[in-house]
């Protein structure tokens, strides 16, 4: 599980994916959340704009993510 740290209340989920570098655009980004590669701590998201807030576990095919301050 990888770290990612921020330093605002929370990041929109397609912001998150550029930002860690696993989506290259938002148009990429929105792909990858329409066709259920992406869940927050077990569960399957499909909302672009979810908040993201410390303490969440964002999951991206094999890879996770633990949101930190």
């Amino acid at each position: 599980m990888e770290n990612i740290k921020i330093n605002t209340e929370y990041i929109k989920l397609d912001q998150l994916l550029k930002w860690a570098g696993e989506a290259g655009s938002g148009a990429e980004a929105k792909s990858m959340i329409e066709e259920g590669k992406i869940t927050i701590n077990g569960d399957l998201e499909t909302r672009r704009g979810r908040k993201i807030r410390p303490g969440d576990v964002v999951s991206i095919k094999e890879k996770e993510f633990l949101i930190c301050r």
